[in-house]
């Protein structure tokens, strides 16, 4: 039997953002200043590929260059899991076997993508992907962009497995979060989706959180963790009403990730613009970019106990 150690995949990952150069290409200097950027800040790890990191929207090759910056940058500082999900079975197992080979801790899936798959359809998937490794496997839940609504039966059934340690969970109810940590047990991960219910998941029963707003105020959702951890619910509350407010302004923008990068950049991390059809933020909007990221440095700094003058 095969045994991981559960314990370097709790706590705060970040769902990391791509990075382009001016024709669009992945920029692997830049991704790697980013990492480096992030493992200053404190976090357990990064979540490479995913929603946040525009996986989908990228070719297998590109896929593999952001991996392999990442993992030569913070690959032995962080935990690093790679998101492997693709609309091909075939593309997964190779992004799988690659994130293996250049020393990624993990690996991690939604379901295939495009078609109305049947659960066994989609045991099928994540069972190639689980088997082409010996990296530990995270199940990624998100039935609002994947359409595919997994089931506790499947859950249990994956689980059983010693390399499937947890799942990613993006849906909205802190009830099935719940549910899937009681059918999944004591020693089956749990890691919270939705950023805006952190401390929900968390007190609820997630072990950490892989979140995409996280990459812009990983120290609000440290605070929040501390916080948590320490028994302080008052206080976690509180830095939760916070993010929450920043996230309902990161969302107010033509896209959520737009907003994320042009945060980045005026910081001096520039990841270039997301890829289309994800929408850059347009030049009459950059004034409230900078204002709100104004609001969110200021933000971390009373978390951070910083006495601005």
């Amino acid at each position: 039997m095969k045994t991981y150690d559960l314990e370097r995949f709790k706590g705060i990952t970040i769902a990391m953002y791509s990075s382009y150069n001016e024709a669009g290409d992945i920029d692997q200097k830049a991704a790697r200043q980013l990492a480096r950027y992030y493992a200053k800040s404190g976090v357990k790890g990064l979540y490479v590929g995913g929603s946040s990191g525009e996986g989908m929207l990228q070719s297998v090759e590109e896929r593999k260059q952001m991996l392999e910056s990442v993992v030569a940058e913070v690959g032995q500082e962080l935990t690093i899991i790679a998101h492997v999900g693709a609309a091909a079975t075939r593309d997964s197992v190779e992004l799988a076997r690659h994130a293996e080979a250049v020393g990624a801790h993990a690996v991690s899936a939604v379901p295939a993508i495009y078609y109305r798959l049947s659960p066994q359809s989609v045991e099928t998937h994540w069972q190639e992907i689980v088997d082409s490794t010996d990296l530990p496997f995270i199940i990624y839940h998100i039935p609002q962009t994947t359409g595919f609504q997994l089931s506790k039966s499947l859950l249990v059934k994956m689980a059983e497995q010693d390399k499937v340690i947890g799942v990613k969970i993006s849906a909205e109810s802190t009830f099935e979060l719940q549910q899937f940590k009681a059918a999944g047990g004591k020693d089956f991960l749990v890691l919270n989706g939705p950023d805006e219910q952190y401390l929900a998941g968390r007190s609820i029963g997630a072990d950490g959180g892989i979140g995409g707003t996280y990459g812009v105020m990983p120290e609000l959702f440290l605070k929040i963790e501390s916080c948590y951890v320490q028994g302080q619910m008052a206080e976690a509350q509180k830095w939760q009403f916070i993010v929450n407010e920043l996230i309902v302004e990161l969302l107010s923008f033509p896209s959520l990730y737009g907003a994320c990068k042009a945060i980045l950049k005026l910081r001096g991390y520039d990841t270039g613009e997301p890829r289309l059809p994800l929408l850059p933020i347009p030049a009459s909007e950059l004034k409230r970019v900078e204002k709100l990221n104004q609001r969110i440095l200021s933000y971390i700094s009373q978390a951070e106990g910083v006495v601005q003058e």
